[in-house]
């Protein structure tokens, strides 16, 4: 019901064992450290900050240089564990960035080719495609056709001027094919892009091209441009490929090495934020941070273990006046099966440390919600099996915890569904087996049996106001617990969330629900209606006159103006409480849309079950799973998005504190 009990250690060790000390508490994991900014004044020592062995900042850039390094080959680094902390070094940093630089120059090297044979897959795939689109051949000098976007040529130049023009072509998409050698000349087959015409005409000019028709026997070399083509982009994408794998098999040959290296540094990266909440003198090291008590003593043996008693300790509870800070941290305390509805507070706010925690009860909250407005056995198993699957696939992939969570959420999710599907009598849509509780289906589409005891939408609409009205009164009675706690009596009695609201608020029910007995036509007493009503208003008066007396000396400013106070007073009091009427008003009745929600996924699975009996057959049978899909899809996303407004906006707005600052130690497993 209450997040985890905090205690707070001021710690002072020798200088020399200040890496030792750093390393345990890491290995621990469980203190949030805090920033010693003021000491006190009279102390003649002077502390300074720590300054690590290492640059922090170097060393996240070297660890992150490591980590691309391995991503692109697939590799993402575990955290590093107790042993790899056993086997700590200091790291040098000129060594490591060293070694870095010389993969990535051979990298570098490697990606280069890559990147030239790249250009040439481009312009072969272009050519390619033209030749597809318009058709050309060599089997009988074929040229382009008139609207290709190719243009082919040949002619011969001095075997000494081939390479040159092939070097000159290389970016551009043109396709060079050798036909014949003779004597000292070479005949070639030029094919390009008609846009590049004139760079070719000035390329060809320059390697001494003379233009000559295609001698028939030297056509008979190519039978088949295409295929020539194709063949030439399989054989540079194979070369393309095999380089690629060498790149790889140059990051993987140094897996070990890159691996143990960026350990090594995240141990170190660990160890510095460590130390930079240290305070040191010439001798001396001090600091402090949050625990759980239930950690205290573990911690407390080991840095004296690790100290040998060099050291001196100090524990504070919070709230003491020798606590260092005000802002204590929070950490929940619940049992794994609450993780999902964990999520959902936390991502709404965190409790402030000394409050409640709201997640034991958002659970059966939430669930019944959901339930009442997503009623169907079958759906819901559909749902467990979904939550299931999702849970499986996610669970060992740490960066999609959330997603996680929420599979496990769509799992109780379908619990509940299959819980109020069995009270409602609902299989996916059909009513299978007689309800526990009242057909649900039966009473919107106007076909209940008699004598039940809910009999029409109002009784269900109902149903739903009652279970907002427990909510509503749960979550004031955690107001006050809250208020108790931190010994506000003012704000008990005289808060809108107080005692004095909540009297407002019960009594507004209780006429209300006189006034529907009796037709609308009759009030309760006069004195019952002063008692419910008149007499908590009256005194929700005293709570401006009270506040002002009480700061009227902190606001001297104030005591001449006794009229205006008293209209202050007035006003005050007449917003307050059309505050409070308006808002338990709308509270209240902002419950029926768990009815409202509840009808309509009804009234979808009669549409469906309408629409199948106007077919027969395999389309009746579509009909209906298609019609199921659907509502899954749609109303349980719907149920699940109003479950969670309603217990943000109506629960946890009457005693939710969301100030807290979630426990985040450093520890092996910190989150980068």
């Amino acid at each position: 019901m209450f997040t985890t009990k905090m205690t707070q250690l001021f710690a002072v060790v020798l200088g020399k064992d200040r890496e030792r000390v750093t390393e345990t508490i890491l290995r621990e994991g469980v203190m949030q450290f805090i920033t010693i900014s003021n000491l006190d004044e009279k102390e003649s020592v002077d502390f300074a900050a720590v300054e690590p062995e290492k640059n922090l900042t170097d060393i996240i850039d070297l660890r992150k240089r490591v980590e691309g390094i391995l991503h692109t080959v697939g590799i993402i680094p575990a955290a590093p564990r107790e042993t790899d902390l056993k086997n700590r070094v200091t790291v040098d940093i000129a060594k490591e960035s060293d070694f870095l630089d010389t993969i990535d120059r051979k990298r570098e090297s490697i990606r280069e080719r890559q990147r030239t044979i790249q250009q040439e897959i481009l312009k072969l795939e272009d050519i390619k495609r033209q030749m597809v689109i318009y058709g050309v051949g060599l089997s009988n000098v074929t040229m382009p056709a008139k609207n290709s976007l190719l243009t082919m040529q040949t002619g011969k130049l001095p075997a000494t001027k081939d390479k040159q023009l092939e070097d000159d072509l290389k970016n551009l998409p043109a396709l060079k094919i050798t036909l014949a050698q003779e004597n000292n000349e070479t005949h070639l087959l030029l094919i390009s892009m008609k846009r590049d015409r004139e760079q070719i005409k000035q390329k060809l000019t320059q390697a001494e091209w003379t233009p000559v028709n295609i001698p028939r026997e030297e056509s008979s070399f190519k039978k088949d441009l295409l295929n020539e083509v194709t063949e030439k982009l399989k054989k540079i994408t194979a070369e393309q490929k095999n380089i690629q794998q060498q790149v790889d098999g140059l990051v993987k040959k140094q897996e070990k090495q890159l691996r143990e290296l960026w350990r090594n540094l995240r141990i170190n990266e660990l160890c510095c934020k460590i130390q930079v909440h240290f305070k040191s003198s010439s001798r001396t090291t001090l600091f402090a941070g949050w625990i759980p008590s239930a950690k205290k003593e573990a911690l407390k043996k080991k840095i004296n273990e690790t100290c040998k008693g060099r050291c001196y300790l100090e524990w504070y509870e919070p709230g003491g006046k020798d606590v260092i800070g005000d802002d204590i941290p929070v950490q929940f305390n619940n049992p794994t099966m609450f993780a999902p509805f964990q999520m959902l507070v936390s991502n709404f706010a965190i409790p402030q440390y000394g409050t409640i925690d709201p997640t034991p009860f958002v659970m059966p909250i939430y669930l019944a919600m959901f339930g009442l407005m997503f009623a169907d056995a079958g759906q819901g198993l559909v749902l467990i099996v979904i939550g299931i699957l999702g849970a499986s696939m996610l669970k060992k992939n740490k960066e999609k915890k959330g997603l996680f969570h929420i599979s496990w959420l769509i799992f109780w999710c379908g619990i509940s569904s299959i819980v109020f599907g069995i009270l409602f009598g609902s299989y996916f849509g059909a009513g299978f087996v007689k309800p526990l509780w009242f057909d649900f289906h039966g009473i919107v589409s106007g076909h209940s049996p008699e004598h039940s005891m809910i009999g029409n939408i109002y009784d269900i609409l109902l149903i739903t106001i009652y279970f907002g009205i427990s909510v509503i009164f749960m979550g004031l009675a955690f107001n006050w617990i809250n208020i108790i706690l931190a010994r506000n009596w003012m704000e008990l009695f005289f808060d809108k969330g107080g005692i004095l609201g909540a009297w407002i608020y019960a009594g507004g029910i209780y006429i209300t629900s006189y006034l529907i007995k009796y037709n609308y036509k009759e009030l309760p007493p006069g004195t019952t209606l002063f008692f419910l009503a008149g007499l908590p208003c009256l005194l929700l008066f005293i709570k401006g006159p009270c506040h002002y007396f009480a700061h009227r000396k902190s606001q001297p400013e104030q005591n001449n103006s006794v009229l205006f106070a008293i209209l202050n007073f007035f006003m005050e009091w007449i917003v307050e409480l059309l505050e409070i009427f308006s808002g338990y008003l709308s509270n209240t009745l902002s419950f029926m849309r768990v009815a409202g929600l509840g009808i309509a996924h009804v009234c979808l699975m009669i549409s469906f079950f309408t629409i199948a009996d106007m077919t027969s057959g395999v389309f009746s049978i579509l009909v209906l799973i298609l019609g199921n899909i659907l509502v899954i899809a749609l109303e349980g996303l719907s149920a699940g998005i109003q479950a969670l407004r309603l217990n943000y906006y109506e629960f946890f707005t009457k005693f939710f504190h969301g100030t807290g600052k979630l426990h985040t130690p450093i520890s092996l497993q910190s989150k980068l």
